[in-house]
């Protein structure tokens, strides 16, 4: 499970960083910056429900 988590905060590092080098490249003339980010957004999400779920279902155990 921390393989999981582990590569889903690269894409979500990845995803930031193509959003950031579309909006230096096309100095606001495309959409793709807005879709990168929007992918980050979606990516995070994901993971904090996975996360919520793993430790509902006994992956993560309490404290």
């Amino acid at each position: 499970m921390k393989i999981v988590i582990v590569i889903f905060l690269v894409l979500i590092l990845f995803s930031l960083g193509s959003a950031l080098f579309y909006l230096m490249r096309d100095k606001g003339g495309s959409n793709r910056t807005v879709k990168a980010l929007t992918l980050r957004i979606g990516l995070s999400l994901s993971l904090f429900l996975l996360i919520m779920a793993s430790h509902y279902f006994g992956f993560f155990p309490g404290r």
